[in-house]
């Protein structure tokens, strides 16, 4: 199974990239142990539109269109479930086992992302009730990917 991180926005040259980079370089090579093939970072630019509605519909249609067909697709927004690490890895290790070949994570840019993704997704996650800025929120995805492959091939990673 592939792993998709699609998110509005770019990080540049900035410490979160070289943080993103970490984790996904880790959860790719320990993720080989139990399936996972790749895991891709795809970045869209932020819509210039002057309103938030056709901004999120602008950026709806630059993420879903960087995903492959059947693509099982999870959102993160604020207003999405809130899980540990545990449940977050048992998602992970579900869709792999139900023979998803392509599991994408969503983050849309400054306004969220439009309720038709949303509506469209088969979860909606997030980071407990705190704004996250964006960039930071892709790590804490990384990270939690990583974590969740650990977990799979209990790695002692996770500790609790």
């Amino acid at each position: 199974m592939r792993i998709t991180v699609c998110a509005v926005g770019r990080l540049k040259r900035a410490p979160e990239a070289e943080l993103s980079a970490d984790y996904q370089a880790r959860a790719e090579k320990l993720g080989r142990q139990v399936g996972l093939s790749k895991l891709d970072i795809i970045e869209v630019a932020e819509a210039q539109e002057s309103q938030s509605a056709a901004r999120k519909a602008r950026e709806a249609d630059a993420l879903t269109s960087k995903l492959s067909a059947g693509a099982q697709v999870i959102c993160l927004d604020e207003n999405g479930q809130n899980v540990d690490s545990k449940e977050f890895s048992k998602i992970i290790k579900t869709a792999a086992d139900s023979g998803t070949s392509e599991l994408a994570f969503l983050l849309g840019g400054p306004d969220g992302l439009s309720p038709d993704v949303l509506a469209s997704a088969t979860r909606t996650l997030c980071f407990g009730r705190m704004t996250w800025p964006h960039r930071l929120a892709r790590v804490m995805l990384l990270e939690q990917i990583y974590r969740a492959v650990t977990l799979m091939v209990n790695h002692p990673y996770h500790r609790v």
